[in-house]
Protein backbone atom coordinates (compact mmCIF):
# COMPACT_ATOMS: atom_id res chain seq x y z
CA UNK A 1 0.00 0.00 0.00
CA UNK A 2 0.91 3.39 -0.63
CA UNK A 3 2.48 5.19 2.26
CA UNK A 4 2.55 9.31 2.89
CA UNK A 5 6.36 8.97 2.46
CA UNK A 6 5.20 8.18 -1.69
CA UNK A 7 2.37 10.84 -2.06
CA UNK A 8 5.43 13.09 -1.09
CA UNK A 9 7.40 11.76 -3.50
CA UNK A 10 4.98 11.91 -6.43
CA UNK A 11 3.72 15.28 -5.27
CA UNK A 12 7.43 16.50 -4.99
CA UNK A 13 6.69 18.22 -1.49
CA UNK A 14 7.71 16.65 2.39
CA UNK A 15 5.82 14.53 3.99
CA UNK A 16 5.02 17.14 6.94
CA UNK A 17 3.08 19.03 3.84
CA UNK A 18 1.25 16.29 2.53
CA UNK A 19 -0.09 15.95 6.37
CA UNK A 20 -1.00 19.40 6.26
CA UNK A 21 -3.10 18.78 3.19
CA UNK A 22 -4.55 16.22 4.55
CA UNK A 23 -5.67 18.03 7.74
CA UNK A 24 -6.74 21.03 6.03
CA UNK A 25 -4.52 23.33 7.26
CA UNK A 26 -4.72 26.74 5.66
CA UNK A 27 -0.84 27.18 5.59
CA UNK A 28 -0.30 25.38 2.26
CA UNK A 29 -0.71 27.08 -0.85
CA UNK A 30 -3.69 26.13 -3.59
CA UNK A 31 -1.01 24.66 -6.05
CA UNK A 32 0.31 22.69 -3.65
CA UNK A 33 -2.81 20.99 -2.51
CA UNK A 34 -3.60 20.73 -5.92
CA UNK A 35 -0.41 18.46 -6.40
CA UNK A 36 -0.39 16.71 -3.21
CA UNK A 37 -4.67 15.49 -3.80
CA UNK A 38 -3.55 14.45 -7.17
CA UNK A 39 -0.65 12.48 -5.68
CA UNK A 40 -3.42 11.22 -3.54
CA UNK A 41 -5.97 10.23 -6.12
CA UNK A 42 -3.11 8.70 -8.47
CA UNK A 43 -1.52 6.35 -5.83
CA UNK A 44 -5.21 5.16 -4.19
CA UNK A 45 -3.51 6.39 -0.96
CA UNK A 46 -5.36 5.90 2.19
CA UNK A 47 -5.23 9.33 4.46
CA UNK A 48 -3.86 8.28 7.98
CA UNK A 49 -6.83 8.31 10.01
CA UNK A 50 -5.04 8.87 13.45
CA UNK A 51 -3.73 12.38 12.10
CA UNK A 52 -7.29 13.59 11.14
CA UNK A 53 -8.44 12.37 14.73
CA UNK A 54 -5.77 13.79 16.56
CA UNK A 55 -7.13 16.76 14.71
CA UNK A 56 -9.83 16.74 16.43
CA UNK A 57 -8.63 16.06 19.84
CA UNK A 58 -9.39 12.49 19.72
CA UNK A 59 -7.15 10.05 22.16
CA UNK A 60 -3.97 9.21 20.51
CA UNK A 61 -2.24 6.10 19.39
CA UNK A 62 1.26 5.37 20.18
CA UNK A 63 3.24 2.75 18.45
CA UNK A 64 5.97 0.91 20.54
CA UNK A 65 8.52 -0.71 17.99
CA UNK A 66 10.86 -3.42 19.59
CA UNK A 67 13.77 -5.59 18.74
CA UNK A 68 15.55 -6.76 21.94
CA UNK A 69 17.25 -10.52 22.50
CA UNK A 70 16.47 -9.97 26.27
CA UNK A 71 12.67 -11.10 27.23
CA UNK A 72 13.32 -9.49 30.57
CA UNK A 73 13.92 -6.24 29.69
CA UNK A 74 11.22 -6.22 26.89
CA UNK A 75 8.75 -7.24 29.70
CA UNK A 76 9.48 -4.45 31.77
CA UNK A 77 9.64 -1.77 29.18
CA UNK A 78 6.14 -2.88 27.87
CA UNK A 79 4.61 -2.36 31.63
CA UNK A 80 6.25 0.80 31.66
CA UNK A 81 4.57 1.64 28.85
CA UNK A 82 1.38 0.39 29.86
CA UNK A 83 1.15 2.27 32.42
CA UNK A 84 1.68 5.20 30.67
CA UNK A 85 -1.03 4.70 27.78
CA UNK A 86 -3.69 3.94 31.03
CA UNK A 87 -2.11 7.42 32.62
CA UNK A 88 -2.51 9.30 28.97
CA UNK A 89 -6.03 7.34 27.72
CA UNK A 90 -4.58 6.38 24.80
CA UNK A 91 -3.95 3.35 22.97
CA UNK A 92 -0.78 1.44 22.68
CA UNK A 93 0.20 -0.19 19.79
CA UNK A 94 3.18 -3.27 19.51
CA UNK A 95 5.01 -4.15 16.42
CA UNK A 96 8.53 -6.10 15.96
CA UNK A 97 10.73 -4.23 13.93
CA UNK A 98 14.07 -5.35 13.09
CA UNK A 99 17.15 -3.90 12.27
CA UNK A 100 18.56 -3.20 8.73
CA UNK A 101 15.81 -4.42 5.50
CA UNK A 102 12.81 -4.82 8.06
CA UNK A 103 12.61 -1.45 8.79
CA UNK A 104 11.27 0.19 5.91
CA UNK A 105 8.26 -1.98 6.49
CA UNK A 106 8.00 -1.66 9.91
CA UNK A 107 7.81 2.30 9.17
CA UNK A 108 5.23 2.18 6.48
CA UNK A 109 3.10 -0.17 8.21
CA UNK A 110 3.13 1.54 11.38
CA UNK A 111 2.33 5.19 9.13
CA UNK A 112 -0.87 3.17 7.82
CA UNK A 113 -2.33 1.98 10.81
CA UNK A 114 -1.99 5.90 11.73
CA UNK A 115 -0.32 6.48 14.82
CA UNK A 116 -0.21 9.80 16.43
CA UNK A 117 3.91 9.13 17.74
CA UNK A 118 6.39 5.90 18.16
CA UNK A 119 8.49 5.06 20.66
CA UNK A 120 12.37 3.12 20.17
CA UNK A 121 13.61 1.18 22.63
CA UNK A 122 17.39 0.02 22.07
CA UNK A 123 18.07 -1.01 20.07
CA UNK A 124 16.16 0.50 17.98
CA UNK A 125 16.85 4.04 19.82
CA UNK A 126 20.04 3.71 17.88
CA UNK A 127 19.35 3.36 14.55
CA UNK A 128 19.45 6.54 12.15
CA UNK A 129 17.86 5.01 9.04
CA UNK A 130 14.20 4.67 11.64
CA UNK A 131 14.73 7.77 13.60
CA UNK A 132 15.33 9.83 9.75
CA UNK A 133 12.80 8.21 8.32
CA UNK A 134 9.99 9.13 11.33
CA UNK A 135 11.34 12.25 11.33
CA UNK A 136 10.56 12.71 7.71
CA UNK A 137 7.23 11.67 7.80
CA UNK A 138 6.72 14.59 10.50
CA UNK A 139 5.99 11.47 13.51
CA UNK A 140 6.90 12.92 17.06
CA UNK A 141 8.77 9.87 18.23
CA UNK A 142 11.13 9.23 21.50
CA UNK A 143 14.21 7.27 21.88
CA UNK A 144 14.80 5.31 25.37
CA UNK A 145 17.88 4.25 26.41
CA UNK A 146 20.44 5.11 24.11
CA UNK A 147 23.77 6.06 25.23
CA UNK A 148 23.92 9.53 22.89
CA UNK A 149 20.40 10.30 22.26
CA UNK A 150 20.83 12.44 19.19
CA UNK A 151 20.11 16.30 19.24
CA UNK A 152 16.33 17.67 18.09
CA UNK A 153 14.71 14.08 19.27
CA UNK A 154 12.59 13.62 22.26
CA UNK A 155 14.78 11.15 24.59
CA UNK A 156 14.83 8.98 27.94
CA UNK A 157 18.12 7.99 29.49
CA UNK A 158 20.31 7.53 32.11
CA UNK A 159 24.25 8.53 32.18
CA UNK A 160 25.31 5.28 31.12
CA UNK A 161 28.97 6.06 31.43
CA UNK A 162 28.53 7.62 34.93
CA UNK A 163 26.89 4.32 36.16
CA UNK A 164 29.14 1.98 34.94
CA UNK A 165 31.83 4.20 36.35
CA UNK A 166 30.16 3.70 40.03
CA UNK A 167 30.17 -0.19 39.82
CA UNK A 168 33.49 -0.34 38.52
CA UNK A 169 35.00 2.03 41.51
CA UNK A 170 32.58 -0.10 44.07
CA UNK A 171 34.77 -3.36 42.66
CA UNK A 172 37.94 -1.64 43.71
CA UNK A 173 36.82 -0.29 46.23
CA UNK A 174 36.57 -3.69 47.44
CA UNK A 175 40.02 -4.35 46.89
CA UNK A 176 39.74 -5.69 43.16
CA UNK A 177 42.25 -5.05 40.91
CA UNK A 178 41.97 -7.73 38.09
CA UNK A 179 38.43 -6.47 36.41
CA UNK A 180 36.71 -7.99 33.67
CA UNK A 181 34.83 -6.26 31.69
CA UNK A 182 31.70 -7.81 28.71
CA UNK A 183 30.92 -5.09 26.14
CA UNK A 184 27.67 -5.33 25.07
CA UNK A 185 26.42 -4.92 21.65
CA UNK A 186 28.28 -2.47 19.14
CA UNK A 187 25.48 -1.20 17.17
CA UNK A 188 24.22 0.55 20.71
CA UNK A 189 25.99 3.27 21.75
CA UNK A 190 25.22 1.93 25.64
CA UNK A 191 27.61 -0.26 24.99
CA UNK A 192 30.60 1.91 24.10
CA UNK A 193 29.77 4.18 27.28
CA UNK A 194 29.48 1.67 29.47
CA UNK A 195 33.00 0.64 28.70
CA UNK A 196 34.40 4.44 29.05
CA UNK A 197 33.19 4.47 32.86
CA UNK A 198 34.52 1.32 33.08
CA UNK A 199 37.99 2.08 32.03
CA UNK A 200 38.23 5.56 33.70
CA UNK A 201 36.99 4.17 36.68
CA UNK A 202 40.27 2.02 36.19
CA UNK A 203 42.27 4.82 35.11
CA UNK A 204 41.50 7.04 38.12
CA UNK A 205 42.52 4.49 40.49
CA UNK A 206 45.93 3.90 38.94
CA UNK A 207 44.78 0.59 36.79
CA UNK A 208 45.85 0.08 33.73
CA UNK A 209 43.30 -0.87 31.02
CA UNK A 210 43.95 -4.78 29.98
CA UNK A 211 42.68 -5.72 27.12
CA UNK A 212 42.65 -9.16 28.18
CA UNK A 213 40.00 -8.38 30.44
CA UNK A 214 37.56 -6.54 28.11
CA UNK A 215 35.54 -9.20 25.89
CA UNK A 216 33.29 -8.73 23.33
CA UNK A 217 29.41 -9.57 24.23
CA UNK A 218 25.82 -8.89 22.50
CA UNK A 219 23.32 -8.77 25.68
CA UNK A 220 22.04 -11.87 25.05
CA UNK A 221 22.96 -14.92 27.28
CA UNK A 222 24.87 -17.40 24.74
CA UNK A 223 27.61 -14.05 24.21
CA UNK A 224 27.94 -13.62 27.65
CA UNK A 225 28.80 -17.50 28.13
CA UNK A 226 30.94 -17.17 25.56
CA UNK A 227 32.69 -13.68 26.88
CA UNK A 228 32.96 -15.48 30.04
CA UNK A 229 34.70 -18.33 28.98
CA UNK A 230 37.07 -16.07 27.67
CA UNK A 231 37.89 -14.31 30.98
CA UNK A 232 37.81 -17.31 33.29
CA UNK A 233 40.66 -19.18 30.76
CA UNK A 234 43.12 -16.61 31.49
CA UNK A 235 46.08 -17.79 33.27
CA UNK A 236 45.72 -14.81 35.75
CA UNK A 237 42.30 -14.65 35.38
CA UNK A 238 39.89 -12.12 37.00
CA UNK A 239 38.79 -11.25 40.40
CA UNK A 240 35.58 -9.56 39.91
CA UNK A 241 33.76 -9.68 35.99
CA UNK A 242 31.54 -6.55 35.28
CA UNK A 243 28.73 -7.70 32.23
CA UNK A 244 27.09 -5.00 30.45
CA UNK A 245 23.97 -6.23 31.19
CA UNK A 246 22.29 -9.16 33.69
CA UNK A 247 21.48 -11.55 30.84
CA UNK A 248 25.29 -11.51 30.25
CA UNK A 249 25.94 -10.85 33.88
CA UNK A 250 23.95 -14.74 34.83
CA UNK A 251 25.71 -16.25 31.95
CA UNK A 252 28.91 -15.29 33.82
CA UNK A 253 27.72 -16.96 37.39
CA UNK A 254 26.82 -19.91 35.42
CA UNK A 255 29.87 -20.35 33.35
CA UNK A 256 32.23 -19.87 36.93
CA UNK A 257 29.79 -22.67 38.33
CA UNK A 258 31.03 -24.71 35.51
CA UNK A 259 34.50 -24.06 36.14
CA UNK A 260 34.05 -25.05 39.95
CA UNK A 261 33.91 -21.21 40.84
CA UNK A 262 32.26 -20.15 43.78
CA UNK A 263 30.35 -16.54 43.37
CA UNK A 264 31.64 -14.23 45.09
CA UNK A 265 34.31 -16.41 47.19
CA UNK A 266 36.52 -17.07 44.11
CA UNK A 267 34.94 -14.56 41.72
CA UNK A 268 32.76 -11.64 41.77
CA UNK A 269 30.17 -11.35 39.27
CA UNK A 270 28.13 -8.28 38.82
CA UNK A 271 25.35 -6.82 35.81
CA UNK A 272 23.90 -3.87 34.54
CA UNK A 273 19.78 -3.34 34.25
CA UNK A 274 18.13 -5.16 37.11
CA UNK A 275 15.97 -6.90 35.52
CA UNK A 276 13.88 -9.47 37.18
CA UNK A 277 16.56 -12.48 36.47
CA UNK A 278 19.12 -10.41 38.45
CA UNK A 279 16.90 -12.06 41.77
CA UNK A 280 16.02 -15.41 39.95
CA UNK A 281 19.13 -16.87 39.82
CA UNK A 282 21.72 -18.06 42.58
CA UNK A 283 23.50 -15.58 44.06
CA UNK A 284 21.33 -12.66 43.39
CA UNK A 285 23.26 -10.26 41.55
CA UNK A 286 24.97 -7.11 42.54
CA UNK A 287 23.57 -4.67 39.79
CA UNK A 288 23.18 -1.31 38.33
CA UNK A 289 19.39 -0.41 38.61
CA UNK A 290 18.26 0.78 35.32
CA UNK A 291 14.40 2.10 36.14
CA UNK A 292 13.71 0.52 32.58
CA UNK A 293 9.55 0.51 33.71
CA UNK A 294 10.01 4.16 34.80
CA UNK A 295 11.51 5.36 31.54
CA UNK A 296 9.19 3.73 29.54
CA UNK A 297 6.61 5.52 31.47
CA UNK A 298 8.26 8.62 30.83
CA UNK A 299 9.02 8.24 27.40
CA UNK A 300 5.29 7.56 26.68
CA UNK A 301 4.46 10.85 28.87
CA UNK A 302 6.78 13.22 26.93
CA UNK A 303 5.47 11.32 23.73
CA UNK A 304 1.77 12.68 24.91
CA UNK A 305 2.74 16.21 25.73
CA UNK A 306 4.42 16.41 22.26
CA UNK A 307 1.75 15.43 20.55
CA UNK A 308 -0.77 17.40 22.08
CA UNK A 309 1.98 20.39 22.06
CA UNK A 310 1.58 20.01 18.18
CA UNK A 311 -1.81 21.43 18.29
CA UNK A 312 -0.58 24.30 19.23
CA UNK A 313 1.31 27.44 16.96
CA UNK A 314 4.57 26.67 19.06
CA UNK A 315 6.08 23.92 19.74
CA UNK A 316 8.41 23.54 22.39
CA UNK A 317 12.14 22.01 21.63
CA UNK A 318 12.50 18.99 21.96
CA UNK A 319 13.61 17.33 25.66
CA UNK A 320 16.22 14.51 26.81
CA UNK A 321 14.75 13.35 30.10
CA UNK A 322 18.13 12.10 32.57
CA UNK A 323 16.70 9.77 35.18
CA UNK A 324 18.40 8.22 38.06
CA UNK A 325 20.30 5.12 38.37
CA UNK A 326 20.94 2.85 41.83
CA UNK A 327 23.90 0.14 42.14
CA UNK A 328 22.16 -2.45 44.41
CA UNK A 329 24.45 -4.58 46.62
CA UNK A 330 23.15 -8.28 46.46
CA UNK A 331 25.13 -11.63 47.19
CA UNK A 332 27.16 -12.07 44.15
CA UNK A 333 30.06 -9.17 45.14
CA UNK A 334 33.11 -9.97 48.08
CA UNK A 335 36.32 -8.75 48.48
CA UNK A 336 38.92 -10.68 46.79
CA UNK A 337 40.11 -14.24 48.34
CA UNK A 338 43.60 -14.04 48.93
CA UNK A 339 45.68 -16.92 47.00
CA UNK A 340 47.79 -18.58 48.82
CA UNK A 341 51.45 -18.65 48.35
CA UNK A 342 53.01 -21.03 45.57
CA UNK A 343 55.13 -23.20 47.62
CA UNK A 344 59.03 -22.92 46.60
Amino acid sequence: MPTITDVAEAAGVSPMTVSRVINGEANVRDTTREAVNQAIKRLGYAPNKAARSLAGGQEGRIALLYSNPSAAYLSEFLMGGLDGIAAGHAQLIIEKCELGDEEKEAIDHVLQSGVHGVVLPPPLCDSAGLIDALRAADIPLVVVASGRPPAGVLAVHIDDAEAAHAMTRHLIDMGHRRIGFIVGNPNQSASARRQEGYERALDEAGIAVDPALIAPGLFTYRSGLDAAERLLSLVDRPTAIFSSNDDMAAATVAAAHRHGLDVPGDITVCGFDDIPLATTIWPELTTIRQPIRDMSRAAVELLMSEIRARRDPVRPAARHLLLDFTLVRRQSDAPPRRRPATSA
